[in-house]
């Protein structure tokens, strides 16, 4: 069995369509910042990435990790093997990070209440973890920035206000400012510290400016976002207000507004959005971008490019959240909020091109834009960051971008928080791996759960009930790269009404053009597990269309229902995700159902021991003289164990009666997937839950990404040879 190279320089490698003359980014690794905690630490306390730097030398990086309230150190002196360095304590919470030379200089939460902020500058040696000197800031800090020559410090004093009073509304004392202070020789200047008053500038509660985001260009310039003030200001080295506007408002046509129904529609519209920028980087002299996230006001879904005057040089509108939707990475519980997010922007130049990252925090995405001209930035890649990015460093010298990802998910069962390292590469694009870009319609998509592929070399592939509203079915064009979603069958009743609140989880072609489909059930809830027979234009047939699972199956299930569903002959099989109650240990049934004599029945599959967690069958699909089988486990990144495809012989899938004793297949080891899984740098990911086997032998697998709720939002999309 050998892997199919779908790319030059990946085994997994789906170019976005780049030339190959180009050069690309992409991920070479990531690393679980659990790793940081010395031996003996309680490895299940929240950690997290928020905002990162790096040492002189390129060799270190360093990330503030407010849960721990320390900073955090790795070692990258092989970028494709980061290593840890150990924590820094500290006496509060870290809330941002500069690093010059080998000194790194944190702000330093110590507030104790909202109308009682304070904090401290501190300056640490990364090469010894020694505290070299600290100011008081007089209030709260939130970002720092270096200047370009190493000689001083912005620092924003938000002293943020208390969300749940007023509804968060401002203003709410004592207002916040911008504090500068010098760095001579890697020390801490503490006498020389600057107070830049804001007061009276903004025109949404000037009297409460809540400074967010620093940036220091050549010139010495500070600029700064007020966020919830939707302001922006920029400052000399000498602390005058050189120039103050509004960061304005958009009209947003074409998007999801609505929170929460289990559907994907981008018809709606937004008037009047306030930008409300969170961070800022400066282009150059002239020109600074800004990530318009929101607050409570606002959030444009998109980013910005100033000039210092104040005009609007370019604004990304909804392109940026549009070219996220169709990778798959739309974040849809965010609809009414604030969409992707867009949270963070760095500015770096690579090998004579300026590019401008831009990172969005519920989309899990960072676009990487050529600026060459400001005015008409141009979309290159769209990059998986990592869940929650919060904060980006560049090393171009090493041709090297870094992600930190603060969504640390151990209460959920979800992925640690990493930082991500990307190589820019003469190499095409890895991701992303599925796309639906060149549809009439803006399709969004995500939660594949199932899939099968037809005699032509297509694939069809469900999604699961995060879209529960929204039942689809979408068809796939594999010999693209990446691969293509062509067409979206939306299944509906005869009614011409969505066939809601379905957990599809399995596919396969009815041998006429339509399709069976098997929904998890959850009883509680008054939803069966069931099979629905769908025509090709995606009806739910009226004659037996929908099959219920019978009374010896109904006494016995649990909610872990159907999986997978594939068809032999005249006979249905699908595979239950875990025990039901009276299953032995280790044992799920592979149920069997003929659709001429409506006959059920089932066998006994034995599955691995979990290591942690459980672990349980995602997929079944009948290819030649066997079935082939998904068994996974539920874990993520470095703690995963078991991902992997075994096979049952046709000959041994003969069923026995329900509630009598059944016989157990013997399943041969086809495929580990823990390879496949980390080669494009990422960490494994749990949900490995669609399978399709072409003609030739080719098999396609997929992965879930849970709709991008508390999820990376990524889906790998890959192939091999498995005979």
């Amino acid at each position: 069995m050998s892997l199919r190279l779908v790319c030059l320089t990946s085994a997994l490698a789906l170019t976005a369509g780049l030339a190959q003359a180009e050069k690309s980014f992409n991920r070479i690794a990531s690393f679980p910042v659990v790793k940081n905690m010395a031996s003996g630490e309680d490895t299940s306390r929240e950690s997290s990435p928020e905002i990162i730097d790096v040492t002189a030398d390129g060799m270190t990086l360093v990330y503030t990790d407010s849960p721990l309230g320390a900073l955090g150190m790795i070692d990258i002196s092989d970028a494709a093997n980061p290593a840890p360095k150990g924590n820094i304590a500290l006496p509060g919470e870290p809330t941002s990070v500069a690093v010059i030379g080998t000194i790194a200089y944190v702000g330093v939460n110590t507030s104790q209440s909202y109308t009682q902020p304070s904090g401290q500058l501190m300056a640490f040696d990364t090469t010894t973890g020694e505290e070299i000197g600290a100011c008081d800031l007089g209030g709260q800090p939130d970002s720092l920035a270096k200047s370009k020559d190493g000689a001083f410090l912005s620092i924003a004093i938000e002293n943020e206000r208390d969300e749940d009073l007023n509804d968060g509304v401002i203003p709410q004392l004592p207002a916040g400012n911008l504090v500068m202070v010098n760095t001579p020789e890697g020390g801490l200047d503490c006498g020389s510290m600057k107070m830049v008053d804001l007061t009276g500038l903004a025109e949404i509660a000037g009297s409460d400016p809540e400074p967010e985001y620093v940036s220091i260009n050549g010139l010495g310039e500070t600029v700064i976002t007020m966020q919830e003030n939707n302001h922006m200001v920029v400052v000399s080295r000498d602390g005058d207000v050189i120039n103050h506007f509004s960061a304005g408002s958009v009209d947003l046509d074409g998007i999801d507004a609505t929170d929460e129904r289990g559907a994907l529609i981008f018809t709606e519209r937004q008037t009047g959005r306030l930008r409300e920028p969170d961070a800022v980087t400066w282009i150059d002299d002239t020109h600074f971008a800004t990530a318009n996230e929101g607050d409570y006001n606002g959030g444009s879904r998109g980013w910005t490019i100033f000039n210092k005057d104040g005009t609007v040089v370019y604004d990304s509108g909804v392109e940026f959240e549009h070219a996220i939707i169709q990778i798959g990475h739309y974040p849809d519980k965010r609809s009414d909020a604030k969409g992707v997010e867009p949270e963070s922007v760095t500015f770096a130049e690579f090998d004579g091109t300026p590019y401008v990252f831009v990172g969005a925090e519920r989309a899990s995405i960072v676009g990487v834009y050529d600026v060459t001209d400001p005015a008409n930035p141009v979309l290159k890649q769209l990059l998986p960051s990592g869940t929650g990015p919060e904060g980006y460093v560049t090393i171009p010298e090493r041709g090297l971008l870094v992600s930190a990802n603060e969504s640390d998910l151990i209460e959920d069962g979800g992925g640690r928080a990493h930082v991500m390292l990307f190589e820019q590469q003469d190499a095409p694009a890895v991701y992303p791996h599925l796309t639906s870009e060149g549809m009439e319609e803006l399709t969004g998509w995500g939660a594949i759960s199932g899939m099968v592929a037809d005699a032509d070399g297509m694939i069809y592939a469900v999604n699961d009930s995060f879209y529960g509203f929204q039942p689809s079915i979408f068809k796939i064009d594999p010999s693209q790269m990446p691969a293509r979603i062509v067409d979206v069958i939306r299944i509906h009743r005869a009614n011409g009404d969505a066939a809601q609140k379905l957990d599809l989880e399995g596919i396969t072609l009815d041998g006429e053009g339509g399709f069976y489909v098997a929904s998890e059930g959850r009883m509680e809830r008054a939803i069966p597990h069931a099979i629905y027979h769908v025509s090709k234009d995606g009806l739910i047939k009226t004659n037996a269309g929908e099959i219920v699972i019978p009374p010896a199956l109904m006494t016995v299930e649990k909610r872990f229902g159907f999986e997978g569903i594939t068809k032999v002959g005249d006979t249905l099989w699908m595979a239950v995700q875990r025990e039901w109650k009276d299953d032995p240990k280790n044992h799920v049934k592979l149920v069997s159902y003929n659709i001429e004599t409506e006959e059920w029945g089932a066998v006994h599959y034995p599955k691995a021991e979990p290591a942690t967690g459980w672990v349980g069958l995602s997929e079944i699909v009948a290819h030649g003289d066997h079935v082939y089988i998904i068994e996974r486990d539920n874990q993520h990144d470095h703690r995963a164990v078991t991902k992997k495809i075994y096979r049952v012989a046709l000959s041994d899938m003969v069923p026995g009666e329900l509630g009598g004793t059944l016989p157990v297949v013997k399943k041969e080891e086809v495929r580990d997937l823990l390879p496949d899984l980390t080669s494009t740098g990422g960490y494994v990911l749990d949900k490995i839950e669609g399978l399709a086997i072409l003609a030739d032998g080719t098999a396609w697998v997929s992965t879930d990404n849970d709709g991008v709720d508390d999820s990376s939002g990524e889906t790998m999309f890959w192939s091999f040879k498995i005979d």
